[in-house]
């Protein structure tokens, strides 16, 4: 049974899209014979249904839900697609996937992602190859920062002094990951 976890009028951010809308109308799902409905899906005026999974209240975008809800609504489980390259009409002995190109999907309905067009991936394959990789290990590496940065807030005393500036840079990075304002980076001192 599901329930509705967003309201009409509640602005939320759409994680596929990546902005923010409206609910325009909270759409149950009901069964014949079942007093609740089976699901609950969420008109945004973006030309199609989304869940709850794809939707991310405001408050919590905005730092204002708790740091649970935070962590639970944008660190995702990203993954490595391939796709066929169509236009692979010359030799490929330097890609090293042949005929075929990556794409990150970061939806859980296997749609939304990374992607780069063939002809641009024939230019430098171990290049696109790199970043596809780095961009799905992204949230491992901020779940992993921000465990050595909470450990070293713990235990400040037991920190290495050749370790604070790494972890200064560190908080940074993840202040500017989480800001929704678009504050510019500050160099680490």
């Amino acid at each position: 049974m599901a329930k509705a976890l967003f309201h009409k009028t509640q602005r939320v951010f759409v994680k596929p899209v990546g902005t923010y809308a409206l609910v325009e109308k909270v759409i149950p799902h009901w069964v014949k014979g079942v007093e609740e409905p089976l699901k609950v899906t969420y008109d945004v005026g973006l030309g199609r249904e989304f869940t709850a999974g794809e939707l991310v209240s405001e408050d919590t975008m905005r730092g204002r839900g708790t740091s649970e809800e935070r962590t639970d609504a944008l660190l995702e489980s990203w993954r490595i697609q391939r796709q066929n390259n169509r236009w692979q009409d010359e030799d490929t002995s330097n890609h090293p996937y042949p005929g075929t190109y990556p794409v990150v999907l970061t939806d859980d309905s296997d749609w939304g992602g990374w992607r780069v067009p063939g002809a641009e991936y024939n230019r430098d394959p171990a290049r696109i190859e790199y970043q596809a990789r780095m961009i799905v290990n992204a949230p491992d590496l901020v779940r992993l920062t921000k465990t050595l940065i909470r450990a070293a807030q713990a235990n400040p005393e037991s920190v290495p002094k050749d370790m604070l500036a790494p972890l200064k840079r560190a908080s940074l990075i993840l202040r500017h990951v989480y800001d929704v304002a678009d504050q510019p980076m500050q160099a680490a001192e």
